[in-house]
């Protein structure tokens, strides 16, 4: 089949990827002028299978209210927020009941878990090198962290994830550079997940992608589906529509604005988050793997030869405006535990502070399958966890237009969940 994939981030390359190696004669549409431009850029990079869950979550609404004016929140509100941002807030507040949350949960973990194996495969299979680390630590602060994280070790339990709660002597064998001036109670350690950079993975694969035949078309904005025909959509600038015979939609938040118009209403917000990059002064003084700050809810990895800290939730706002604050609490928790890893005096260029956003769906899974509207796909709606689980939505979607048994069950994953 001819297959147009509209978005070039880590999900549509994985998606063309996927179907070209299928047979299908797939072209890529992204409007930036490279692959993996937007919130697949400079992400933590975590690959915790066992960590990706919904943001929707018994508690999580008094959380936010409790963070709402405090300096280093993790979760932050900008106001005013938008008519389409609180009818998203007031979704994910229902989606907040423990049942739902439960059925999230594991709808998510398992793709988590199967798209964790996928990446395996792929960097096996096609001898891929891109930075990354074995190896992933939960910072415990205080008794109070280590009492809040009680419930998600349980999730672990469940999930038969492997971790150990260690002592700090433990955790400064495994990261001796940790800062020696600041105190902690210990952490979770789970040796068998890591960090990986999502945009190198994407452009190392999207080669891949273009050697068995897929067209990237760069630069080039979709403008519109057809209604009568919507497996053809139209070109800015150009009057003829391309038809095909399936049309995947994997541009985040911009798949809400084109299909509207066809009556599908996607219920898809912007959650911000904001990383900080920069080179490793002195190898020695750098973290080996990656860590979470449980209280800033922080992460600090290792990219080759460059430390990124990733992490803050931000609902409103835009994306051109960052804010000083959530920049300060990543410098700030880099400061913490690693205070002479990066390079960040007299920065000029050598420091990225980068903000992107994240298409996120009230409830948490992301839709994966048929749009219930003839020739139109769906793979979107990924939020926070799309390096984490792109690989398996990649393959779930292929052989679901194939007509093939998925690896894994994708019961809750698809448009229905929505009605």
């Amino acid at each position: 089949m001819r297959i147009a994939v509209i978005g070039a981030g880590i999900i549509g390359i994985t998606t063309a990827y996927e179907l070209a190696l299928d047979g299908h004669e797939v072209t890529v549409f992204e409007r930036r002028g490279a692959a993996a431009e937007e919130t697949s850029f400079a992400n933590a990079g975590l690959v915790a299978p066992g960590y990706v869950t919904p943001w929707a979550a018994p508690g999580m609404p008094r959380k936010v209210l409790s963070h709402l004016f405090s300096r280093h929140a993790p979760v932050k509100l900008g106001l005013p927020l938008s008519a389409g941002e609180l009818a998203w807030m007031w979704q994910w507040f229902r989606a907040c009941k423990l049942d739902t949350y439960l059925a999230n949960r594991a709808r998510m973990q398992r793709l988590a878990f199967y798209s964790r194996e996928r990446l395996h495969h792929l960097t096996a299979e096609l001898q891929l090198e891109y930075d990354g680390s074995p190896g992933y630590m939960v910072l415990l602060r205080s008794e109070k962290d280590s009492k809040l994280v009680q419930p998600g070790l349980a999730v672990l339990r469940d999930a038969g994830v492997t971790f150990k709660e260690i002592s700090p002597e433990e955790v400064l064998k495994i990261e001796p550079a940790l800062n020696p001036d600041t105190p902690f109670l210990g952490a979770v350690h789970l040796p068998n997940d890591e960090v990986a950079n999502c945009r190198q993975f994407a452009l190392l694969l999207k080669n891949e992608a273009q050697r068995l035949g897929v067209n990237f078309e760069f630069n080039t904005t979709v403008a519109r589906l057809e209604q009568a025909q919507p497996a053809s959509l139209v070109i800015a600038g150009e009057s003829t529509p391309r038809g095909f015979d399936r049309v995947v939609m994997c541009a985040g938040l911009t798949s809400v604005q084109l299909l509207r118009p066809l009556g599908l209403k996607i219920p898809m917000a912007a959650v911000y988050g904001y990383s900080i990059s920069a080179p490793i002064r002195e190898p020695l003084n750098a973290p080996r793997s990656a860590l979470m700050d449980e209280r800033y809810k922080v992460a600090i990895s290792r990219m080759g030869n460059r430390v990124r800290v990733a992490g803050s939730a931000e609902i409103g706002g835009s994306l051109d405006n960052k804010r000083a604050a959530s920049l300060q609490t990543l410098y700030k928790v880099l400061h913490d535990w690693f205070p002479g890893a990066a390079q960040l005096s007299n920065t000029g260029s050598s420091v990225q502070e980068w903000k992107g956003a994240r298409p996120m769906l009230p409830d948490g899974p992301p839709i994966i399958g048929d749009s219930g509207i003839p020739g139109l796909w769906l793979n979107l709606g990924h939020g926070s966890s799309g390096w984490a689980l792109s690989c398996g939505s990649a393959r779930a979607l292929a052989d679901l237009m194939a007509g093939k048994n998925t690896d894994i069950d994708m019961e809750g994953l698809g448009v229905a969940r929505l009605a």
